[in-house]
């Protein structure tokens, strides 16, 4: 581990300067996104209302909790207020996976504030996903996106955008069946995407044709895995028998991640593919997870070498304006070849830089 006295002033410096570019990034149209959803929004619905409420913004909105609740600094609160009380001017997408994800910070953010205006839309939406998201085969959550309903389809993904939502109100609301329903989808989750002989996660498995698809390691997918597992087990009273299989799956996925993160301390967006480019967003995952898991005592101190390994090129890869640059695009599942993976293009993203976010607030915390 370097000296905290070597780095702390460097992590500091960048961390504010992402905070400075986030609320741009946060707010920045995604073009792309928008012209698709023209042409493939399964609700039909105002597709203004998905504008700047998507899993890239979530992901993003979690980072500045975070910052809010270890810094306890006014401008996070009201960042993220302002960012919520827009959005309900405008009304809320339909309920799919993805626009699940900014309600985790939401209902951090009603608990915090002891607010119910933010906690009724959470508690509708956590009994939609409990009441009407659709299943896979064995009860899995389908991996139902605003544009896309992958039949039968789990996703390494699931796990971060809904999962530790459902899993939070339980905590918020007292409802341990919310709880117990979240271990059981990280189980199944388990079964069918992690690999026994290497301990990383596919990104996706589909009941039709019971397969993995082109059978990758993808980066950012797996670092969902190793932010949620310990997230989850911190924030919920998980039964004791799913704690162990969860830190043995984490510790097996840790392994892996060792052996694989390349020479510059950077992870390959294939993991175990050192042709593909290195990653900056899964890179601050895996750290992130990997610290907080040594942190919280889920995963034991050897681990946190490979995540202090990854922060001398993160921080080379926060440019003077805040922005995370070698960040992917938001990526749908590599149907039939790895290639498919290593042809995403690099573009600035929120959760780039909310990820960053994650892995220099918890270095800081040591």
């Amino acid at each position: 581990m370097p000296s905290t006295t070597t780095y702390t002033a460097a992590i500091e410096d960048k961390l504010s300067r992402l905070t400075e570019a986030f609320t741009p990034v946060l707010y920045e149209d995604d073009e792309e996104f928008l012209q698709n959803m023209k042409d493939k929004n399964l609700a039909g619905d105002d597709i203004r209302r998905y504008r700047h409420w998507e899993w890239t913004q979530g992901v993003g909105l979690y980072g500045l909790w975070k910052l809010l609740d270890t810094t306890g600094d006014r401008k996070y609160l009201d960042i993220l207020v302002r960012y919520y009380e827009n959005q309900m001017k405008i009304g809320f997408p339909a309920l799919n996976v993805n626009t699940v994800t900014p309600f985790l910070t939401m209902s951090y953010l009603g608990e915090y504030l002891d607010s119910e205006r933010y906690l009724a839309p959470c508690r509708d939406a956590a009994r939609w996903v409990m009441e009407k998201l659709p299943r896979t085969r064995e009860g899995g959550f389908q991996h139902l996106t605003s544009d896309s309903r992958n039949d039968q389809e789990l996703w390494d993904d699931t796990l971060f955008m809904t999962v530790l939502f459902l899993a939070n109100m339980g905590r918020i609301e007292g409802k341990p069946e919310y709880v117990r329903e979240a271990e059981r989808q990280f189980l199944l989750h388990a079964k069918y995407l992690a690999d026994g002989k290497t301990g990383l996660w596919y990104h996706g498995w589909t009941f039709n044709g019971n397969h993995n698809f082109a059978g990758a390691f993808w980066g950012r997918g797996n670092c969902w895995v190793t932010i949620a597992i310990p997230e989850f087990l911190q924030m919920a009273e998980a039964e004791p028998r799913v704690r162990q299989t969860l830190t043995e799956l984490l510790r097996a996925q840790a392994d892996s991640l060792v052996r694989y993160q390349s020479k510059s301390g950077m992870w390959h967006t294939l993991i175990d593919d050192p042709t593909s480019y290195v990653e900056t967003s899964a890179t601050c995952g895996f750290g992130y997870g990997l610290l907080r898991a040594v942190h919280t005592g889920v995963l034991e101190e050897k681990y946190a070498g490979a995540a202090w390994r990854a922060l001398e090129p993160v921080l080379e890869n926060i440019g003077e304006d805040g922005v995370v640059r070698q960040v992917s695009y938001g990526t749908p599942m590599g149907r039939e070849s790895k290639d498919f993976y290593k042809r995403v293009e690099l573009r600035p993203m929120p959760y780039g830089q909310a990820l960053a976010m994650l892995f220099l607030i918890e270095c800081l915390s040591r």
